[in-house]
């Protein structure tokens, strides 16, 4: 449970992020190249908010992960290209990149294995069952 609190913590600092400052979200994905950026951060703050919940309770947890991780890396190729980047600001992007990586490494993980016995719905056989 605490490993999916600590994962969904940077997606609830998002979707916050998106809803209370749309307009320089909106921006700051212009500044980037991104076209169609009403539909597109209004689809991220779903994944991001729906997302975390389910990580959270655990509920659909698997497919909710699985999205996250695409989301994630596609975001991070987009908005951290530290390949192309001048030397100048290679690093920090080059970290925001890796650490988006990490992130996504731990989605995958909860997206092969699932959320593990703490979830909503309970596991009806009740815990430490064999099933």
């Amino acid at each position: 449970m605490l490993a999916r609190i600590l994962i969904c913590a940077i997606f609830v600092q998002g979707a916050l992020g998106k809803i209370f400052g749309w307009s320089s979200q909106i921006a700051y994905m212009q500044g980037h190249g991104i076209g169609f950026t009403a539909p597109l951060l209004a689809a991220a703050l779903v994944i991001e908010s729906v997302g975390a919940l389910c990580l959270l309770t655990g509920f659909a947890a698997r497919p909710a992960a699985a999205v996250m991780f695409g989301y994630l890396v596609v975001l991070s190729v987009l908005l951290h290209p530290f390949w192309s980047a001048s030397p100048a600001s290679a690093g920090m992007l080059q970290t925001h990149f890796l650490k988006n990586m990490g992130i996504a490494g731990g989605l995958l993980l909860l997206a092969a294995f699932g959320p593990g016995r703490w979830k909503l719905p309970p596991d009806p056989a009740g815990p430490g069952s064999s099933r």
